[in-house]
């Protein structure tokens, strides 16, 4: 972790579906700790169903945030992240989580099922996260795949 509190955002990257193809595009990094920035992107891109960011920190963690009208949905790959980083800090406490102890175990946190409606169910979503031998950008590799969008994220991954 940087001494700044601030991190490094490895990527941004939004994802939504129009005229039944997806769109994958890079955003810059700089909106990934500001998870209202996140959401003012999303609602500019609202796509066939609405519209999802993932965004990579520090090849540690990531945090998916997906639009649907006015739902916002957010699921942390770590919650252990909370404790060191200031936008995993406001995921948890967006989603009114206890932050996490020293102690505490790498799991996710969020909704599960933010998803399920693209082929990634919830059993499936926790295995990747859990996962501690993978880097963010390959667990999203995983979930964009098993959701139809997996070699338009792939174009656009650093």
């Amino acid at each position: 972790m940087v001494s700044d509190g601030e991190g490094v955002v490895d990527f941004v990257v939004v994802a939504y579906r129009e005229a039944g193809h997806w769109q994958v595009e890079s955003v810059s990094r700089q909106f990934g700790h500001d998870l209202g920035r996140i959401v003012e992107v999303l609602r500019q891109r609202p796509g066939d169903g609405g519209a999802l960011a993932f965004v990579s920190v520090d090849e540690d963690f990531f945090y998916a945030v997906r639009l649907a009208g006015a739902d916002v949905r957010l699921l942390l790959s770590d919650v252990t992240a909370a404790t060191d980083w200031p936008m995993a800090r406001d995921v948890v406490e967006r989603l009114r989580l206890p932050l996490p102890d020293d102690d505490d175990a790498v799991q996710p946190a969020g909704d599960l099922t933010i998803f399920a409606d693209l082929g990634v169910d919830p059993m499936a979503l926790a295995a990747i996260c859990d996962d501690i031998d993978c880097y963010p950008d390959e667990m999203l590799m995983r979930i964009a795949a098993r959701a139809g969008f997996g070699p338009q994220l792939d174009d656009v991954l650093p």
